[in-house]
């Protein structure tokens, strides 16, 4: 969490490689992600890193099935793989009834369950969702934080979330709130419920306009 140009979105561009570093290391499992060639970040997006963004970032001509399936099939996992894999998934996320229509067809809050899908296929390493419920309504926001908890908790998923919205980070267990590009910083969830943990982000918040120096 943190202000508008604190560096929320550089830091997720930075650990996806989007972004090059220009200075520093960032480690993601062991591998230093800053030195990462060129010619080899595709492959290593693709088999470590799962991308949910506050725009879904569907294929329009692809079905909700297919757009699931992409990175297998880049991948090249056989078919008869993929058709389960992307099943699995599904049903898991509740949308396995609308795998073959198209991103047109579908809600935000189902568009954004597919994009969810999508970043869990592979089994990355870390899930790095920016504003994912930005672009939707109360009720999918409800939804899709819901099914983001539980893909951390009974999947074992990593997920790094950016967020403003106090609401949709009292779902999360840890945070950090960054300032002028650093950390200065973190509350945990611990033992809390999430509605004390939500209070606790809005004091903190309340705070953070007046003068940080004394919250941290």
């Amino acid at each position: 969490m943190g202000a508008s140009g604190s560096g929320k979105t550089t830091l997720l561009n930075c650990i996806s490689t989007i972004d090059r570093a220009s200075a520093g290391h960032i480690y993601l499992a062991g591998t230093d992600v800053t030195e990462i060639k060129e010619k080899e970040i595709a492959r290593f997006r693709r088999e470590n890193l799962g991308f949910v963004f506050q725009d879904f970032n569907l294929l329009d001509t692809l079905t909700v099935s297919e757009n699931i399936a992409l990175t297998l099939t880049i991948n090249h996992v056989s078919p008869e793989q993929v058709s389960g894999l992307v099943h699995k998934i599904a049903v898991t996320l509740d949308i396995a009834d609308i795998l073959e229509k198209y991103p047109y067809q579908i809600s935000g809050g189902q568009k954004q369950r597919c994009a969810c899908a999508r970043a869990l296929i592979n089994k990355p390493k870390l899930i790095l969702a920016d504003e994912p419920t930005g672009a939707l309504d109360s009720h999918s926001s409800q939804v899709l934080l819901s099914t983001i908890q539980s893909i951390n908790t009974e999947l074992g998923a990593t997920i790094l979330m950016v967020t403003h919205d106090a609401f949709s980070a009292s779902h999360a267990s840890r945070i950090l709130f960054l300032r002028d590009g650093e950390i200065f910083g973190e509350i945990l969830k611990e033992h809390d419920t999430r509605r004390v943990f939500f209070e606790k982000i809005l004091d903190i918040l309340t705070k953070i306009g007046g003068g940080v120096g004394d919250v941290f």
